[in-house]
């Protein structure tokens, strides 16, 4: 299939429609609120058109009208937000957007098409999403939005600085390691946004699914504790429990097939059996009426992965696995590695894991059992947990997390 020639016209018709999306958006917005908003659904067209027009006297040789055209585009923004102060309004977005329209129209001619594309509907969405981008923000605290901006600086300063070469004999490379950790922080980071902005929007099943993108320990915990406090909500709990145990098996599959695919080749179905697996379970109800349908407490009391403390724990954690690895893999062999494994599953299992994957070039049936048997042992100490918080349903609770565990052995013989 022959890729498209963006010809002038072609170029112009962008340009002019998606002045036309904008200036669509903000006569509609004009409509609902009633509000002095800049434009509409002619102005924005007209405004696309002018840079485009701008940019073509631009390659024609009369270099200075585009930074005049802007600076008219400006003079008009400035009127317009004149206008709404004497009516007591003073939002930016309309006038910001009118200047923006003229750069999607002037890039519309002057770069790859992308470009223009990308902004111009950017902007529509985010001008149309204002009621949506608010409740967000609104549902996301101060500390939350602190932690993130805490740890992308961090991670900014950090990572172009840290060597990428290996040091020691243990193959230790600063750079690829912290690339783990950002990435690993970010996926729980993922989920940690969805639990606290769908909430229980999304019921019981899919708010344990993707509490279990933070993790699944941690949902254990959480979730254990209401019970603990409230046991007319145990049954609920403990459906959510294992979904997001199940979940353990899709996140750990995401990490391994971005960090090193190969190491899929004997694992990725196995994952995906136990997940279903996981899943099956979650289905089978605790029939009793009073029990509530829904519940957020598990969901508030997740804490955010994102923070900058967490991500040195993970890191420190990390390099740690990663030597003790290859010490037992050298002095003790394969049976060390394996009796490592169960014991490291009794806590969080993604370092661990991570740390396998990462140095795993060769053997990498070992360590698919390394790994089979790590998940396994968080499963089971998963279970221990939650009978702990909540003994009215230990036999449940043992029953479900007892199958899935055993679930685990016949996979590690194929």
């Amino acid at each position: 299939m022959n890729s498209i020639e963006w010809t002038f016209q072609l170029r112009f018709i962008v340009a002019l429609a998606l002045g036309f999306l904008i200036g669509l958006e903000r006569e509609s917005t004009k409509s609902k609120r009633k509000s002095v908003i800049l434009g509409g659904i002619r102005t924005y067209p007209i405004i696309s058109m002018l840079g485009f027009g701008c940019a073509w006297l631009f390659q024609l040789g009369a270099t200075f009208m585009l930074p005049l055209g802007l600076l008219a585009i400006c003079f008009l923004a400035a009127i317009g937000y004149y206008r709404k102060t004497q009516a007591d309004k003073f939002g930016v977005t309309s006038e910001v957007s009118a200047l923006l329209t003229f750069v999607v129209g002037a890039l519309a001619l002057l770069v790859d098409i992308w470009a223009a594309m990308a902004l111009g509907i950017i902007n529509t969405m985010l001008l149309s999403e204002k009621a949506g981008l608010e409740n967000i923000v609104e549902k996301l605290n101060k500390n939350e939005f602190t932690a993130v901006l805490k740890f992308l600086l961090v991670t900014l300063i950090i990572l172009p600085v840290l060597p990428n070469k290996n040091f020691t004999d243990f193959e230790l490379n600063p750079s690829k390691m912290w690339q783990i950790v950002i990435l690993v922080s970010s996926v729980g980071f993922v989920g940690y946004i969805l639990s606290k902005v769908i909430g229980q929007k999304i019921g019981l099943w899919l708010t344990g699914f993707v509490g279990g993108i933070v993790s699944s320990t941690a949902v254990c915990i959480a979730y254990g504790r209401v019970a603990q406090k409230n046991p007319l909500q145990g049954p609920s709990a403990l459906e959510t429990t294992v979904v997001a145990s199940s979940v353990m098996y899709l996140r750990i599959l995401v990490l391994i097939f971005i960090i090193n695919p190969t190491v899929l080749n004997v694992l990725w179905w196995k994952l995906i059996i136990l997940c279903l697996i996981g899943f099956a379970l979650s289905f089978i109800r605790i029939n009793d009426a009073r029990i509530p349908k829904t519940t957020e407490e598990g969901v508030k009391q997740l804490q955010n992965p994102f923070e900058l403390r967490p991500a040195l724990v993970f890191a420190i954690l990390f390099v740690l696995l990663s030597v003790v690895t290859k010490l037992v893999k050298q002095y003790i062999g394969v049976q060390g590695l394996l009796t490592l494994s169960a014991i490291v599953g009794l806590s969080d299992i993604d370092p661990f894991i991570l740390s396998l994957v990462h140095g795993a070039q060769t053997d990498i049936s070992l360590v698919a059992s390394a790994i089979i048997i790590a998940m396994m042992s968080n499963t089971i100490i998963k279970g221990i947990y939650f009978s702990y918080f909540v003994p009215s349903l230990r036999l449940k609770t043992l029953e479900r997390f007892g199958f899935l565990a055993l679930a685990h052995i016949p996979l590690l013989f194929f």
